[in-house]
């Protein structure tokens, strides 16, 4: 039930995401489109205001004399005297450009880039007055309208038909170019904040879906703890429930033999029990501040020889050997007594509980300096590893699964343990295994 929910809100949240994508996208391309209107719009602004001044500008030099009055000779010799009065005459081309930047910057197109040029019917040559890569713009515009604009306004007012014959028919020609990019740059910053909403929500949405699913194995994990708590703690309990009946016969009450075997049985479980549950309280109330306050000089090479000494028994029992290849010539650290033998004794530990039932078992510990650092290696030729159970050995709780063999004992606390306790002492440790083949445990510690 909860796994299809946990689906059901998956698909809807991708759902809505996506939907809320495609509004997005769909709400800046309208602002774009708008936008490119708005922009068109205030370039005729611009355009109107310049030609309005250049034409108020030309219109002052234009002079009254009323040629009707005057006989035919007279006006055509006073014609060629005065000549027709043109843009050319009165404004450079640098003139031209500064009044429509200003009128650009004026309108809110600040930044807008333009070409222009001056045409006239006196002059059939060419350009009066042209900006300097007018002629390739021009030519462009002609081919793209979309991120081209190219207007052709008119500079000629005729207030009165005697100034006709000294006001020649001009026209400005514009060229606006770059229009998408200065349309994308006026809205960058709508584009920007809509990205990063949109990231902010995709980043929600993906550590929502990873807390959903850390707190599932989480729960998973703690399931399967208590399940294998209650197992553990159940056996040695029954045994010990079967071993205080047994003392009710009568035959067992008169054989002192049997009464300390039986007494036996019962301290050894007893102790199995009490030892289960330390090691639950231990990983409950670690405290790696108090570890790293009690550290002490120790030399690795003496714990090792005193763990192997720990482990002869059970050893003994499965037939096992444990060997020690102490080749570091330096071996002093700091560390905590007790906590450092039991974070490589998990190590030595796991290697024998997970061996193959048709070979006898192999640890091999070694030692060797790598800088400033000493490396333990602890290797097995146990069961092995898959890379997804690698990935996960040192999370608290965790078991590898190990197929038929169901003879192995704990609550995947010991790797937890060890890792962090690796790290309180200012280390690393890692490993690599082969399926089958056995694991390998590295340890690397700076030296005192």
């Amino acid at each position: 039930m909860m796994k299809r929910i946990f689906g059901l809100i998956t698909v809807l949240t991708t759902v809505s995401l996506i939907g809320i994508i495609i509004i997005q996208y769909s709400w800046l391309k309208n602002v774009i489109a708008i936008k490119n209107e708005q922009i068109a719009n205030k370039v005729e602004m611009v355009e109107f205001e310049v030609v309005e001044s250049l034409v108020e500008e030309k219109m002052k030099y234009a002079p009254n004399i009323p040629l009707d009055v005057l006989p035919q000779g007279t006006q055509d010799r006073i014609l060629e005297l005065f000549g027709p009065q043109t843009i050319a005459e009165h404004f450079s081309v640098s003139d031209i450009q500064n009044k429509i930047a200003k009128a650009f910057e004026t309108n809110g197109l600040k930044g807008a880039k333009f070409e222009f040029a001056v045409l006239s019917n006196v002059n059939n040559m060419g350009p009066e007055l042209a900006s300097p890569n007018y002629m390739q713009y021009y030519e462009e515009g002609l081919k793209d309208s979309v991120n081209y604009l190219l207007h052709v306004w008119p500079l000629m007012t005729l207030p009165d038909e005697e100034t006709r014959p000294y006001m020649p028919q001009e026209k400005l020609v514009l060229v606006i170019y770059d229009i998408k990019d200065f349309v994308l740059r006026s809205v960058s910053w709508m584009i920007l904040f809509a990205v990063i909403f949109t990231l902010i929500i995709i980043a929600a949405f993906y550590l929502t879906i990873r807390t959903i699913l850390t707190q599932k194995k989480l729960s998973e994990m703690k399931t399967d703890f208590i399940n294998n708590m209650t197992h553990e703690l159940r056996t040695p309990l029954a045994t010990i429930s079967i071993a205080v009946d047994t003392l009710k016969n009568e035959k067992i009450i008169g054989n002192k033999a049997e009464l300390l075997s039986i007494g036996q049985i019962i301290k050894t479980e007893n102790n199995r029990m009490n030892t289960q549950v330390e090691q639950i309280l231990q990983a409950a109330q670690l405290d790696v501040n108090q570890v790293l306050k009690d550290m002490k000089e120790l030399q690795v090479h003496e714990v090792l020889q005193k763990i192997k000494s720990k482990f002869a028994l059970q050893a003994e029992e499965k037939n096992a050997t444990i060997e020690l290849n102490l080749d570091a010539a330096q071996d002093g650290v700091a560390g905590h007594p007790v906590h450092f033998m039991n974070m490589v004794s998990n190590l030595v530990d796991n290697a024998l509980k997970y061996s193959k039932e048709d070979i006898d078992p192999c640890v091999s510990i070694a030692t060797s300096n790598e800088k400033k650092n000493i490396v333990i290696v602890v290797k097995d030729n146990g069961l092995g590893m898959t890379k997804d159970t690698m990935s996960k050995i040192f999370d608290k709780f965790y078991r590898a699964h190990t197929g038929d063999v169901h003879n192995v004992k704990g609550f995947g606390l010991g790797l937890n343990y060890t890792k962090k306790m690796v790290e309180a002492h200012h280390g690393t440790i890692e490993v690599t295994s082969v399926v089958g083949a056995g694991s390998t445990f590295t340890i690397r510690l700076p030296l005192r």
